[in-house]
């Protein structure tokens, strides 16, 4: 993989976006509970453990109706010092009316953006794009 991209202006001319196929939740679940083995994400807040997890998954070990998420990867290579695209991203998505919730990986930035807006919101990602 090449070297993690800083400028924003890099970034954004390098962007795109992927589409996991199923639907995810967010969860609050026990430490030891066996769908954390399983989730894609795990953030330990002082009010428990939440996961996130496919909707399928959830159904298995939660017992709540939650709402489903789209997670969408941001393709590009960003530097976790990179700075702006986590901006510039959730005000296009705010703009559009498109609540996202975002987490950053060592290669990729990811959101978690309402199930039924994931079309649209790859669109208002792209369009981020400068023209070629």
């Amino acid at each position: 993989m090449s070297d993690p991209l800083t400028d924003l202006g890099e970034i954004l001319a390098s962007l795109d976006v992927t589409v996991r196929p199923d639907p995810y939740v967010f969860a609050v679940v026990d430490a030891g509970s066996p769908v954390v083995g399983d989730a894609h994400a795990v953030i330990v807040e002082d009010e428990g453990v939440t996961v996130v997890v496919t909707a399928t998954r959830a159904r298995d070990h939660v017992v709540a109706d939650v709402p489903a998420f789209a997670w969408l990867a941001l393709t590009v290579h960003s530097s976790l010092e990179a700075t702006g695209l986590t901006a510039v991203v959730s005000a296009a998505l705010a703009d559009a009316g498109i609540s996202c919730n975002v987490l950053a990986g060592y290669h990729h930035d990811h959101l978690l953006v309402p199930w039924a807006e994931r079309h649209r919101a790859v669109a208002v990602l792209r369009a981020l794009r400068p023209p070629a």
